[in-house]
């Protein structure tokens, strides 16, 4: 640090605050809001079963495939309503954590039809 006197601000729930910050917190990765039309893989494993393709509409909750990962099968459930821009992964794939497995159209919803 230049000046000992010297504190950066941290904003926290709109109060400032003067504080040290540490290496490890400069570095960070920064957030990123999740992109609704990615459906991304939350934890590493294989793809055991994929239930959609290519141009398929999805409604929210219905499901999309089986991630196999540590002896567990989990299936994935769409989080929005949706058409089916992409199937990015094939069974049998390993993939990683935050590989993108679906891309997404999103439709909009009519709240009077439900």
């Amino acid at each position: 640090m230049e000046d000992k006197n010297e504190f950066p601000t941290l904003t926290l729930d709109e109060r400032e605050y003067k504080t040290l910050l540490t290496k490890k917190f400069s570095r960070r990765k920064k957030y990123c809001a999740p992109d609704p039309t990615k459906l991304a893989a939350f934890i590493p494993g294989v793809i055991q079963k994929i239930y959609v393709e290519k141009g398929m509409e999805v409604k929210r909750g219905e499901p999309l495939l089986v991630l196999e990962a540590m002896k567990m099968k989990n299936d994935v459930f769409s989080p929005v309503n949706a058409i089916v821009k992409s199937v990015n992964v094939k069974v049998g794939e390993a993939v990683k954590k935050d590989q993108v497995l679906i891309e997404f159209d999103l439709l909009k919803t009519n709240e009077s039809s439900s």
